[in-house]
């Protein structure tokens, strides 16, 4: 089965290195990898009995190793690229956080400048969300990056994002970087309401975000649900993320009836492909076999992206165009 108009608006580009990239990246840098794919995978992919987002988080610190040259960003931003297209997508907001690749000399702007730089390689249509980061001695960087989104909106990146570990760093301690980016008139989404509850998305949502990252917690407060149907907000659901993440037991238990019933409007989304081990024609896969989704219903949800996607308003209508059109 093919599920038409896939596209994907919440996806880490460390958490989604194919093994393929894994080797590429780590031979043109001399970085020894184990040679059983199995071991390697070991290093890649969360373990099935994962606690918690902290632990999740923890398989990060791998392929973030090997992003840390202009070279193997750019490299990586294009090769995923290539893979979302032969997986049949039309379209992805591809996220990363530039401080992160700044620990062997780059700067934050030859970052950002490296991926665009792949991102420009290929044909399919993407765009970069840069994402700021949860923590208390990052504060200056996470400006820098506020800041450096200003000179890159419209030239490859869309929009800026916090990401981390949402219970141990609350969403409340970032209020600045969103009041700054509203000033310098910069879009963005926010991670709440995952491994922290509905206060994350009130807060969120005070903001003044108009997407959320996950945001299945909202669940929890009838007045919240309301209020975010209300104002039009949507959410990047990732499912198979969730999972492992503890957050649902199974996939029959993941609220996406529920969200839909109550009239959110909802994208599905991988978060991390190699990290959860999914492809958006898998995670879709599995949901309509739980939700018996109807194409109807498939089609509103790959609107939805559209509509909630940063891109131009001509990349929208083509997009949309292609919904349409696809059988």
């Amino acid at each position: 089965m093919k599920t038409p108009g896939l596209i994907d608006l919440h996806l880490h580009l460390d958490g989604s290195l194919s093994v393929k990239s894994v080797k590429e990246l780590a031979a043109m840098q001399n970085i020894k990898i184990p040679e059983k794919e199995e071991e390697l995978f070991k290093l890649l992919r969360v373990n099935p009995d994962c606690k918690d987002l902290t632990e999740y988080l923890e398989k990060f610190a791998f392929p973030g190793k090997l992003l840390q040259t202009k070279e193997a960003i750019a490299l990586s931003v294009y090769n995923l690229q290539e893979e979302l297209k032969e997986q049949g997508l039309i379209h992805a907001e591809i996220r990363f956080a530039p401080q992160l690749h700044t620990l062997e000399g780059l700067s934050q702007r030859e970052v950002i400048e490296a991926a665009i730089e792949g991102l420009n390689r290929s044909d399919f249509s993407a765009e970069l969300i840069l994402c700021c980061m949860r923590g208390n001695d990052n504060h200056e960087q996470n400006l820098e990056t506020v800041k450096l989104a200003k000179d890159y909106i419209g030239k490859g990146v869309c929009c800026i994002d916090i990401a981390g570990a949402e219970a141990l760093f609350p969403t409340e301690n970032f209020g600045d970087l969103f009041a700054l980016a509203k000033e310098l008139e910069i879009p963005y989404t926010i991670h709440a309401g995952e491994a922290d509850g509905p206060k994350s998305v009130y807060k969120a949502l005070e903001y003044g975000t108009k997407r959320l990252g996950h945001g299945v917690r909202s669940l929890e407060d009838p007045a919240l649900i309301e209020k975010i149907v209300a104002e039009g907000i949507t959410l990047e659901l990732c499912p198979t993320s969730n999972l492992h993440t503890c957050m649902f037991p199974c996939i029959e238990e993941y609220p996406l009836r529920k969200l839909m019933d109550a009239g959110v409007r909802v994208t599905i989304n991988t978060d991390n492909m190699t990290v959860s081990g999914v492809t958006l024609e898998s995670e879709f896969e599995k949901l309509i076999a739980a939700f018996n989704l109807t194409d109807d219903e498939i089609k509103d949800i790959a609107r939805n992206s559209v509509r909630a996607c940063f891109a131009s308003e001509e990349t929208k209508k083509v997009l949309l165009e292609k919904i349409e059109k696809a059988e």
